[in-house]
């Protein structure tokens, strides 16, 4: 969500209201000048829209505002001042790769950007708080300032949320699971603030996380059971004696236990799909609201509730990269102590 595009709502309002005259005036010169020509006067239409939006001042251009933080695109937006306080570069497009009846577009978008900027954003986070932290501790003999806050998050995050759900010997698996819980937060905050965009709302980033979590489960299953991890997929009670409901339970649950091995990453990656994604088109909601009555009198209520939903989203930034994070440790915890 842009936080600064709030301020221009109202504004956005007004200038909507005064538009739209003029154009519903102009469109009739243009189907004159071209009559009997339907096409012609299509993009004739297109062309009365498209030139305040291109400059930034249409009712199209004032009203999308919301949808490119949640949408992928080949431009990014930056700040620039001469052309309504943004401006678009277009991202460099290649060739398709052709692998057999496939085609690849490896080209970068505006979540791959995002996506890179949040891994550099972990990177120099978690870098400078250790290096603070090692030179702070040498100097004074104990951390201070911003070190100490990521520390803080550093110790919650492996202590309350990893090893006492990956359980024995699970250190491991706190880089892995420290970089999800930081990647996944930078991604949701990028898209709070202007000229940003959620990366961890686009379906594609979310499954690629949740298959990345689907790999780190199984491979931790298979390495600590060994044999035994062919239980987790077929369920047989070794300690029954055999019997015909021995054979009827391995018919009907091998199935259960293979579909819920799909089941847990397809879950992760709705849920934070569906998160990142829901409160931006409910921000979209309100604001739709100052644009379909156009007035002053009605903006502030919409705004205010806007303004609410966004607050509100700052929490779910951190809760979900919470929930993924925990989810994926209580996944490798299960898997690891599975017996049948």
């Amino acid at each position: 969500m842009k936080l600064g595009s709030l301020l221009l709502i109202a504004f956005a309002a007004t200038r909507l209201t005064a538009q739209q005259p003029a154009e519903t005036h102009d469109v009739p010169a243009a189907t004159t000048q071209h009559s009997g020509s339907v096409e012609t006067n299509h993009q004739a239409s297109e062309s009365l829209g498209a030139e305040p939006t291109a400059a930034g001042h249409g009712a199209e251009g004032n009203k999308d505002i919301i949808m490119p933080h949640i949408t992928d695109s080949h431009h990014i937006e930056i700040p620039w001042l001469n052309a309504a306080w943004g401006k678009e570069i277009e991202l460099p497009q290649w060739a398709p790769v052709h692998l057999g009846p496939l085609t690849v577009d490896l080209s970068p978008t505006k979540h791959v950007v995002m996506m890179g900027f949040a891994a550099l954003l972990c990177a120099v986070t978690l870098i400078t708080a250790a290096r603070s932290h090692t030179r702070h501790s040498l100097d004074a003999g104990y951390p201070k300032g911003f070190s100490t806050g990521v520390e803080a998050t550093v110790l919650f995050v492996r202590d309350e949320v990893i090893m006492k759900n990956v359980g024995h010997h699970g250190e491991g698996f706190v880089p892995y699971l420290l970089g999800l819980f930081f990647f996944i937060l930078f991604a949701n905050i990028l898209g709070l603030i202007p000229y940003g965009s959620t990366a961890t709302g686009n379906i594609s980033v979310t499954a690629t996380l949740a298959v990345l979590s689907f790999i780190v489960i199984e491979i931790a299953g298979m390495r600590a059971l060994g044999k035994g991890y062919w239980n987790t997929i077929f369920y047989w009670p070794h300690d029954e004696p055999f019997s015909i409901m021995k054979v009827v339970l391995f018919l009907i649950l091998t199935p259960v236990e293979l579909l819920g091995k799909f089941t847990k990453p397809f879950a992760l990656a709705i849920r934070l799909f569906a998160n990142m994604t829901a409160g931006h088109v409910i921000v979209l909601a309100f604001i739709g609201i100052v644009f379909t009555f156009g007035s002053w009198f009605i903006a502030p209520a919409p705004i205010a509730m806007a303004i609410g939903i966004m607050l509100l989203e700052v929490l779910v930034a951190f809760l979900q990269a919470y929930i993924f994070t925990l989810l994926t440790a209580v996944f490798i915890g299960q898997i690891r102590e599975a017996h049948h």
